[in-house]
Order: structure tokens, then C-alpha cells, then sequence
């Protein structure tokens, strides 16, 4: 059994506990007869299986952003999103837009939590992302750097994963050090490439303005003006976490991302970001953000194989 203490924010709670309407929570400890759920000031205190709470977490940050963006909310409303069902309700917002790409495409958060991602950097200065592939994690992260690039709030953008399934052993692979690194940086490029003209990019690359660097690079620096986005952070130690994290300097922004269900680790090393995610979860500046398959934007079919994974997993 695990807790959950979650904290009513962006609404005021008198707005979530005392509508004379419905009871929400009511309506919640209904959606979720698994998990002992109580109300207390301001939050909603839940024990239960950690899976069960994750999914609890996420359904109640979608209310809260329905409740934040639409004026009028009824029971059916709530019923859907806390039981899961609220997807099409939730994605007919039609998403956020971030900033205009290469021919003026589009870049948008398009899911609600890929929005609680864009927007928890108005009020904080590191953000975790964390939710299996394809969620949109490093894209709608690398979109709101070059934004801050664009809009001259930082300097540069600096762009980090453990390399070689956190081994960081380089060596054996041929060629110099970038010919090494891009088979791992691959998607990091095809991100900035929907943003950046190639032309642009390539000169941002050769003057540092963008740099994509294996984790091991960070050590001993202090990166000041940038915004770092840490990728595949499940496959740091406790270390490796650490050390990244105490980089951070002035006016900075900073990104983990990560799918605790992907860890390539040794079996009895400890993933930084599972270990971070339990550490920092209520430290001023620090905002987790957590998605899951309805966050899905690739084929419809990778939102199937999660969710039978999932099942696979619950029922070992």
C-alpha cells in the first residue's frame, strides 16, 4: 500500500469540496472503490496500490484542467474523466500551440497533460516528465526550449541522454565522438528539425547555441542561461541524477523525462528518476508531470500494446 497526497491547485478547493451541485468526491471514491480515498484542507489524501494512484493522479490533474478551462461542469463530466473515458472531452480544447515550426507547421501540446507539461514552466524551473513512449514527453519539452530560445529568454538549448543504455561506453563504436553519439541522439534531431530550418539548426549546432551532449558531459559544469532537457532520465543512477540536476545555474530551465517502464539498468541499480520522482516531489521549483497511454499520439495501435502490457504486468 502507497499514499497519495494530492493538493487542489489552479482552482480554489471550495470550488472542488464544497459545490452544492455534486459531490466530486463522492464521485471519484466511486470511480476508484481500490483505493481508500479522504478529503482534508486543501487535498485529497489516497492509499492504495502505486498503480492504481498513478492512474488517480492523472485523471484528477485532467478534472482540475477541465475545471480550470471550462465554465460550466456537470456530474457526467466528472464520471468520464475519472473513469477514464474523458479523452475525446479533453482533446476537443484542441490542444495548445507552442510555437510555429519549419513552414509555419503547428507545434502543439495536444493532450492535457502535455499541456500541464508547457505550462508548468510558467511557475517553475524544473519540470519532470514522466510516462511511457510515445506520451510526447521530448517533443512538446524541446518545443518549449526552442520557444525560450526564439523569445531570447535563454541562450541555448542543451540537449543530454545517458548513452548506450546508461552504460555511457562509447569507445568501442567507430568513428569520432559525434558519429558515436547520433544513433542515440536521433530523435533529439528529429524534434528540433519540426522547429528549426535545417540551415539555421546546423549553424546553432557549430556555434553551441544547441548542444547535444551524452550525460557523462555535464559533469563539473554550471549551465547558466540554458534550457537542458535530460532524455531517457530511467536510465540514470542515483549519481548520474544527482550530479545533472546540481548543474542547474542562473536563470536556467530544466527537463527530466522518462518511462520507468523502459529501464535498461543493471537488475540491482536503483533508476535516478524513480528515486528522484519520490525525493522531490514536494520541493518548491519542482513540478512532476505525469502522463500515461491517453497522452498516446502514435499509431493507435502503440496505445494497445501499452495498455496490454499493463495488464500483463497486473496480472504477474
Amino acid at each position: 500500500m502507497k499514499k497519495l497526497e494530492y493538493f487542489i491547485k489552479d482552482i480554489h478547493p471550495i470550488d472542488f469540496f464544497e459545490r452544492k451541485d455534486y459531490d466530486i468526491v463522492k464521485v471519484i471514491k466511486e470511480n476508484f472503490p481500490k483505493v481508500k480515498i479522504i478529503s482534508k484542507g486543501d487535498r485529497l489524501i489516497a492509499n492504495g496500490e502505486d498503480s492504481l494512484l498513478v492512474q488517480l493522479r492523472i485523471r484528477l490533474d485532467s478534472l482540475l484542467f477541465i475545471m480550470k478551462n471550462r465554465e460550466v461542469i456537470d456530474n457526467k463530466t466528472i464520471n468520464l474523466i475519472m473513469s477514464g473515458k474523458g479523452d475525446d472531452l479533453i482533446n476537443s480544447l484542441d490542444g495548445k500551440v507552442i510555437l510555429y515550426g519549419v513552414g509555419k507547421k503547428k507545434i502543439k501540446a495536444h493532450t492535457v497533460n502535455q499541456i500541464k507539461i508547457v505550462e508548468a514552466f510558467n511557475n517553475n524551473d524544473m519540470v519532470f516528465a514522466i510516462g511511457p513512449a510515445g506520451t510526447g514527453k521530448t517533443y512538446t519539452g524541446i518545443a518549449v526550449a526552442v520557444k525560450a530560445l526564439k523569445d531570447k529568454e535563454v541562450k541555448k538549448i542543451i540537449l543530454t541522454r545517458p548513452a548506450v543504455e546508461a552504460g555511457e561506453s562509447l569507445g568501442f563504436l567507430p568513428g569520432d565522438m559525434k558519429e558515436k553519439l547520433d544513433p542515440y541522439m536521433q530523435p533529439l534531431y528529429d524534434a528540433l528539425k519540426d522547429m528549426i530550418a535545417v540551415e539555421k539548426l546546423d549553424d546553432y549546432l557549430n556555434r553551441g547555441i544547441i548542444e547535444i551532449a551524452p550525460l557523462a558531459y555535464m559533469r563539473g559544469r554550471t549551465l547558466d542561461n540554458a534550457f537542458v532537457i535530460l532524455d531517457e532520465g530511467q536510465n540514470t543512477t542515483h549519481n548520474q541524477m544527482k550530479m545533472f540536476l546540481t548543474r542547474m545555474g542562473i536563470n536556467a530551465k530544466f527537463m527530466i523525462n522518462g518511462d520507468p517502464g523502459q529501464i535498461d539498468l543493471p537488475r540491482r541499480v536503483i533508476s535516478g528518476l524513480k528515486e528522484a520522482n519520490i525525493i522531490l516531489q514536494n520541493v518548491k521549483g519542482i513540478q512532476m508531470v505525469y502522463l500515461d497511454e491517453s497522452d498516446v499520439i502514435r499509431h493507435e495501435v502503440v496505445k494497445r500494446v501499452i495498455d496490454a502490457y499493463k495488464r500483463s504486468e497486473h496480472s504477474n
